[in-house]
């Protein structure tokens, strides 16, 4: 009977343990969302900023890289604070790209957007990434996962991906 109330303990102590690591993590992650820049805007009107980046693009003769997302989102987040923050990648995106985040959240899910330009973007999770021409053409979808590294992203990985779609 002793083991038995001593087993039932061990579980007990190491459940306790479980639930107090996750929720460490959990206000880790919390506080790691509340200090980043909040890039989405529920409020905008996607398409009618894309077709102003058309217009830009062309003039420009670059293509556009849309950064699907919300602001609900840690890797989202994580992902624009890291392209801000490598300089490399940085100025690789100010000089070649323009940039545009779209928002998908609950209080605008931009399903028209979404639907011309990624059908199929929501099975890959957020943030995904869709590369437009400057005619308006989807160029390339891609998910994010491949580009981590750690709780960050892998600058050789992130440069090669971009560099891939600047336009010819």
């Amino acid at each position: 009977m002793r083991r038995i109330k001593l087993l039932f303990f061990g579980i007990g102590v190491f459940l306790g343990s479980q639930f107090v690591h996750s929720s460490v993590a959990a206000q880790e992650v919390s506080k790691t969302q509340d200090e980043l820049s909040k890039p989405y805007n529920p409020e905008a009107d996607a398409q009618k900023d894309i077709d102003g980046l058309l217009q830009l693009a062309k003039k420009e003769k670059k293509n556009i890289v849309i950064q699907a997302g919300g602001n609900w989102c840690v890797w989202c987040l994580r992902f624009n604070d890291y392209i801000h923050k490598t300089a490399r990648v940085d100025d690789l995106l100010k000089r070649r790209f323009l940039y545009y985040h779209l928002n998908y959240s609950k209080e605008n899910k931009n399903e028209a957007v979404f639907q011309k330009y990624a059908p199929e973007g929501s099975k890959l999770g957020y943030p995904f990434f869709i590369i437009l021409d400057k005619n308006g053409k989807t160029l390339h979808v891609q998910e994010s996962g491949s580009l981590e590294k750690g709780k960050s992203y892998d600058e050789e990985k992130v440069l090669k991906f971009f560099n891939t779609w600047v336009a010819k």
